[in-house]
């Protein structure tokens, strides 16, 4: 009885280490693995009779043309509450819900994150506050990259509301 329980408790193990074992050196093998180096890759050339999108009016222009860049929005209800979402999702964080620069994570930084309440901040231009929003101190060039185009205009129309609201 004794050579029954140990047969049923080593056997089993035993078995399925060799079985294992075979396929591990026997089973099929992966001999040439492909792989893609992104900057190595050539494109192929664009379909025949493709037109190249245009650059959005809303960029972040250089020199000059910063002072006349105006924000196309209004500052209606419903744009204002689209961009206190955005706000949301990127800006309160730092500068915390009123815009006074007491958000969670901004008390870790050195220097503070700018009070946007403040009237200097009301006195930017647009093209000014949305360059100041999106390339300011701590904000190089992350910002620029992360906030969509299309969302900064309400962004920027959100900002202006907290220092002209104080």
């Amino acid at each position: 009885m004794k050579k029954a329980i140990a047969l049923i408790v080593v056997v089993p193990p035993l078995l399925f280490t060799i079985v294992f074992g075979y396929i591990l050196v026997k089973g099929p093998r992966m001999t040439v693995q492909h792989h893609f180096r992104e900057f190595q890759t050539v494109l192929p050339p664009p379909p025949a009779g493709t037109v190249a999108a245009q650059a959005d009016s809303y960029r972040i222009p250089a020199g000059s043309a910063l002072a006349q860049l105006k924000n196309p929005l209004q500052g209606t209800p419903a744009n204002l509450e689209r961009g206190g979402v955005y706000y949301s999702y990127y800006c309160i964080f730092c500068h915390g819900e009123s815009g006074a620069g007491d958000g969670p994570v901004g008390h870790s930084y050195i220097p503070v994150p700018a009070d946007l309440r403040r009237a200097t901040v009301a006195g930017y231009s647009d093209g000014e506050l949305l360059r100041a929003m999106l390339t300011g101190v701590g904000h190089e060039p992350v910002l620029e990259r992360v906030v969509p185009t299309e969302q900064r205009p309400y962004l920027a129309l959100f900002v202006r509301s907290l220092a002209v609201a104080r």
